[in-house]
């Protein structure tokens, strides 16, 4: 019996089973036949009934489990009563595997993976779909409870700066109760504002001083302030472009807007016959494609170079950096104990590489993944339509632009670089080049599906189509596998099949998110029609003089805007404190606005004159008022 307990008498080095490879890197322990009679010999001595009989009389002590005052107890409805038979402990350490001689072997992730993916425990659904805070449901502790009738939208300012504590002890009366300072009933919510100023800041992003990029010229063509996107290209890269290229954002001379420009390093354009594929990718435009704009050559670098002018995106960023890992090689493989690094790989170390990334980055959800599907293949059916090819599919070549946004960038570069002006006909290598496109979605998309860029290698195709077909669905790798056929002709078209339904969905969640942005636009329009309103007030009150005239503002019509300026926003309470409440100013400059027959008491300061009109009658004045202004700004000037 001594045989069948020598396998634990060893102990795994650095957690590798013995009939692991790997294990043949490492220094086993030694085993010893002292050891093997020893445990035999323990092994002998041991009585079953007598340990049985000794534990039964062992009383255990009642556990007490201690009570958190964060930790919420909820009464267990399962009615299975977890004992010490059927108790299994959950494993929350990540693993990953590796296959060896027939075997599957599972191993714990580092200790660096199991700290982040601890910090985040959807990473991968949350990051990819974000929810709109208008979306999210209200916490706890952003709302308030209070009776009495409720006004819509009434939002103190005083709410708005002070903590809940000190909001609760200084309310001012029940007139000023309304709801908490997160309602966005008048104003854009707060996470789709933030993006906004986000994307505003990046747009209008300069650099502190120009010595920064001493080399970048102050003005090329018609744009200037050229700041570089990317770093700066010290050697030659090349990857789909066959030249060295740079990303600048620059702002129009004359219009102001800013664009993105491509410049080609050391290009010299032989002839102008490209040009015609120039002006049809000008005249394509798709949502989910970046638009060019126009194309020039300059020598304002320093060198001979041609520039493709695009629309600007701010904050966006390509596919390889979002999704895949910059620190794993592209070979995805590095054999420290061997020494000879250009020994012929395993098989079995392919595919452990595939598990280590997927491991590593996570897997993305299917339905992100059919998201970029559609919105690729939408934008390759209008470009084959067009009769041009796409010739950028690649990670680095697609901007995420947000939401799950894509957009295919660099069009036309590589019709241009690559352009061969012997050819009678340059538009009979295009079916050619859409054969590629598609050949290049399929390998994208199981790049995606695998979280690494050595699942597309020849060798691990395979292997790849394997482990995608854990995880994804049957449809998903049909589509991979249509796409990368050796089919002589295909097409963009016959992927609809394929697709299905799931257009739907994607239809649903951009027309859903279109509804949003309706309501949200619909919020600030209205904000729009009330500071015309204030403006218009500012200009007529506390005004110095008109036409000579000192006193025109404390006189007529004018007096009444004062006394309503006054009641709208210099309100105090009974003991003199000021009155700050959102919902009573937007109340009378909507009432204004509508020019209502509602009658409104107006008092002045020192409490000797009170008026009682209408707002009809206050819209009237404002008007007129208003129209006296514009009349003396028109007004011809004296000689």
């Amino acid at each position: 019996m001594e045989h069948m307990y020598l396998p634990y008498t060893t102990s795994h080095v650095n957690g590798v089973p013995q009939e692991s490879k790997l294990a043949t890197y490492m220094k086993r322990q030694s085993e010893g036949p002292p050891v093997v009679s020893s445990l035999a010999k323990n092994l002998s001595s041991i009585n079953l009934n007598d340990s049985l009989s000794i534990s039964l009389k062992k009383v255990a002590p009642e556990f007490v489990p201690r009570c958190s005052p964060s930790v919420v107890a909820f009464p267990s409805t399962s009615p299975l009563t977890v004992t010490a038979h059927n108790a299994s402990p959950t494993p929350t350490v990540p693993t990953y595997q590796e296959y060896v001689g027939g075997t599957t072997y599972f191993y714990a992730a580092p200790a660096s993976q199991q700290t982040e993916n601890n910090l985040s425990s959807s990473p991968i659904v949350g990051e990819e779909e974000p929810t709109p805070a208008i979306l999210a449901a209200p916490s706890q502790s952003s709302m308030n409870i209070f009776s009495g009738s409720v006004g819509h939208g009434k939002t103190s300012l005083s709410q708005m700066n002070s903590s809940p504590a000190s909001t609760n002890s200084s309310s001012l009366s029940s007139t000023t109760a309304g709801v908490s300072a997160s309602d966005s009933s008048y104003f854009i919510s707060n996470q789709l504002r933030a993006e906004i100023q986000h994307k505003n800041n990046l747009t209008l992003l300069q650099p502190d001083s120009s010595d920064l990029y001493p080399d970048l010229p102050v003005e090329v063509d018609n744009y200037h302030e050229l700041v570089p996107l990317e770093p700066l290209p010290t050697t030659l890269k090349p990857h789909l472009i066959p030249y060295s290229t740079s990303t600048y954002k620059a702002t129009h001379v004359k219009t102001g807007v800013r664009y993105c420009l491509r410049r080609v390093h050391g290009y010299r354009l032989p002839n102008s016959k490209c040009m015609v594929l120039v002006d049809m990718w000008k005249k394509l435009s798709h949502s989910n494609i970046v638009q060019l704009r126009e194309v020039f050559t300059t020598k304002a670098f320093g060198d001979q170079s041609i520039v493709f002018v695009y629309d600007y995106h701010p904050d966006s960023e390509t596919l390889l950096s979002r999704h895949f890992s910059q620190s794993d090689g592209l070979n995805g493989y590095s054999d420290s104990f061997s020494s000879n690094p250009n020994a012929p790989r395993p098989y079995s170390h392919s595919k452990n590489s595939l598990l280590r990334q997927q491991a590593t980055n996570g897997m993305l959800p299917e339905t992100t993944i059919w998201s970029y599907i559609i919105q690729l293949t939408g934008a390759m059916a209008v470009v084959h339509a067009a009769g041009l090819a796409a010739r950028c599919i690649d990670p680095s070549k697609i901007l995420h632009t947000g939401r799950l946004r894509l957009r295919i960038s660099t069009p036309a570069i590589l019709d241009v670089v690559t352009f061969d002006g012997t050819m009678s006909n340059p538009l009979s290598l295009i079916p050619h080049y859409q054969q590629e496109d598609l050949t290049a979605l399929g390998k994208l998309v199981l790049a995606l599906a695998c979280r690494s860029l050595i699942a597309v290698q020849r060798d691990n195709l395979q292997t790849s189509l394997e482990l995608m077909s854990r995880t994804y669905s049957s449809d998903l790798r049909n589509l991979v596998i249509y796409l990368l056929s050796n089919k002589s002709v295909r097409s963009v078209v016959e992927l609809m099949p394929m697709i299905g339904a799931r257009y739907y969905s994607q239809l649903d969640t951009v027309q859903y998110h279109n509804d949003i942005l309706h309501s949200e636009l619909a919020k600030e329009m209205e904000n729009g029609r009330l500071l015309r309103l204030i403006v218009k007030l500012s200009s007529i009150n506390e005004r110095p003089e008109l036409n000579m005239d000192p006193a025109w503002a404390e006189t007529g019509d004018r007096y009444m805007l004062k006394l309503f300026r006054d009641h709208v926003f210099h309100q105090v309470t009974q003991d003199g404190r000021p009155f700050l409440d959102m919902a009573h100013v937007v109340h009378c400059l909507n009432k204004l606005d509508a020019g209502a027959h509602e009658k409104v008491c107006l008092m002045s300061r020192d409490e000797q004159s009170v008026l009682v009109v209408s707002y009809a009658e206050l819209k009237h004045c404002l008007e007129q008022s208003f129209n006296e202004i514009v009349s003396a700004a028109n007004a011809p000037k004296h000689p």
